[in-house]
């Protein structure tokens, strides 16, 4: 086989490592290098099939390597993210000194799993979600560690995202949203026709406005206002 043949995987384990890397970062209390590496892996991940349809390069295990990577990038290292969030928040179910109470944040990474097991077998997702994507998921909670670097702990909003319920209700909704059978409309555009994107074109304009006006701050903002208009206005 032709090396460029491997390019694409080459570029979804990167995916992976980036993933890896996040929950190293995280377990020295290096928070926001944590979140930045689970953008990097969503770079990754859109290169790794910009690559494959230029290169001809698609394969089922392409396609199995992209979900076991997304399960860690973006279902894993996120967990660990809602896990020392939920450590420092003063509540603790201990057994022999350990905490239990943070592992509740895991169950977002067995969610996503399934998510993207389902994806695998269903042949219905390919234009569209079915289920909310989990990138998606893993993007919006590493965007909270930016939000909240830049708002300060005295602000109230801070008080809210850190709230031990809120980030308990995050995993149960997301989860939930994640094996769903929601609708949420994808990137991936045929043309460039405004009526045939309105929905992407209206996330994007969002996206542009907020990052002038709120900068850092509007990131998990872009990524809720795609999950709300997908449940709202899209129909698949």
């Amino acid at each position: 086989m032709k090396i460029t043949k491997h390019i694409p995987n080459a570029i979804t384990c990167c995916n992976l490592i980036s993933g890896c890397v996040s929950i190293l970062f995280l377990c020295h209390n290096r928070l926001l290098w944590a979140a930045a590496m689970i953008f990097i892996a969503a770079v990754f991940d859109f290169l790794d099939g910009f690559a494959a349809r230029l290169l001809d390069a698609k394969s089922p295990i392409g396609a199995e390597l992209d979900s076991l990577s997304d399960v860690v990038s973006f279902g894993v290292a996120p967990s660990f993210i809602v896990a020392w969030f939920l450590s420092r928040t003063g509540i603790g179910w201990w057994i022999h000194n350990f905490n239990v109470f943070p592992v509740f944040a895991f169950i977002l990474a067995a969610f996503a799993a399934v998510r993207l097991a389902k994806f695998n077998l269903d042949t219905r997702q390919t234009s569209s979600f079915i289920g909310l994507p989990v990138p998606a998921v893993g993007l919006f909670i590493a965007s909270l560690p930016f939000m909240l670097f830049h708002i300060g702990s005295s602000s109230a909003l801070y008080q809210f995202v850190v709230n031990p319920y809120f980030l308990l209700a995050m995993v149960a909704v997301f989860s939930w949203l994640m094996v769903s059978e929601v609708p949420f409309f994808s990137f991936k555009i045929k043309t460039l026709r405004f009526k045939e994107n309105i929905l992407r074109y209206f996330v994007v304009i969002f996206a542009i406005v907020a990052v002038i006006i709120l900068h850092w701050v509007a990131l998990p903002f872009i990524f809720l206002f795609y999950m709300l208009l997908s449940v709202v206005c899209y129909r698949g």
